[in-house]
């Protein structure tokens, strides 16, 4: 019997090739728009970081302003951002596991979908409106510092704990929508498997269970990382300077508030997030890439 060779287009030959430009030419306007849109800033950005104007008017290049965002208060600010986002990831993502946990094992259809509903929304919400309804309700005179007298506990709202109680409050929903589809993405038939094994609890979520929503977990602390880290109006509206935050810092050398003439150390502190957020998301895409072969 003759011997049967693959076609062209089985193998991902010529048939496969002519495919190739039709996709490139299909993304072609996502690609001009990213690059308009991200790329142009970014370059402006790294050439403002790098440059300075001499007083005859030249332009020159330095490190000076990189150096200067890594010391002293510019320092401190995004060590101050490190810490406020690692915090908050932290709790909102054992949070919100916790509560997607009780969501995909609970029988009520429309408690899925009132949690999820409430999710979306909450996510969402942030900026200004958020630092004041907070402060109507938690703040000096707010409704519930006067009812429980939380004054007399040393609570303060515009404070490092109280923008992180305020951060909680959109982040901890956003770690729900991440969470419930890997939880979905755990089968019954492999605890049930595990149980006629002789499996405990504990076994199951040990050797199975987390193993299984480690990749997801990771990337959604992640991910609640770096919106924490990249937060500006919610802390802007709520402690002002009060909380050193790179964002605050940014915004305080733009518009000289402190000293005149420190634009360019902005953009030196911008271009530090920028490579945090590259490091997080860095991170975040590869678990992304491995967690979701769990959820088909």
């Amino acid at each position: 019997m003759a011997e049967l060779s693959p076609t062209p287009s089985a193998v991902g030959g010529p048939g496969r090739r002519r495919r190739g430009p039709r996709t490139w030419l299909a993304a072609l306007p996502l690609l001009v728009f990213t690059g308009l849109c991200f790329g142009v800033p970014l370059l402006a950005l790294l050439y403002g970081a790098v440059t300075r104007t001499d007083p005859d008017g030249g332009t020159t290049f330095t490190g000076e302003h990189l150096q200067r965002s890594l010391q002293g208060p510019y320092l401190g600010s995004l060590i101050g951002s490190v810490q406020l986002a690692a915090l908050t990831a932290l709790i909102g993502g054992a949070l919100g596991v916790l509560i997607a946990r009780a969501v995909v094992t609970s029988r009520s259809g429309s408690l899925r979908n009132a949690v999820l509903t409430a999710s979306g929304v909450l996510a969402n919400f942030g900026g200004v409106p958020l630092a004041f309804a907070f402060i109507a309700t938690l703040g000096i005179s707010g409704v519930v510092t006067q009812l429980a007298d939380l004054g007399s506990l040393g609570w303060n709202l515009y404070s490092f704990t109280g923008l992180a109680v305020v951060y909680l409050y959109f982040l901890t929903p956003l770690m729900v929508l991440v969470t419930i589809p890997a939880m979905d993405g755990l089968r019954s038939q492999w605890q049930e498997a595990a149980q006629n094994s002789g499996a405990s609890t504990w076994q199951f979520w040990r050797y199975v269970g987390l193993p299984v929503l480690t990749p997801s977990l990771l990337g959604g602390f992640v991910l609640l990382f770096g919106s924490a880290f990249a937060a500006h109006a919610t802390a802007a509206a709520l402690v002002g300077g009060s909380v050193p935050l790179v964002t605050l810092k940014i915004a305080d050398a733009l518009a000289g508030n402190v000293l005149v003439g420190q634009e360019n150390v902005a953009l030196a502190l911008s271009l530090d997030m920028i490579l945090i957020a590259g490091l997080v998301m860095a991170v975040y895409l590869p678990l992304q890439r491995r967690s979701a072969r769990w959820l088909r």
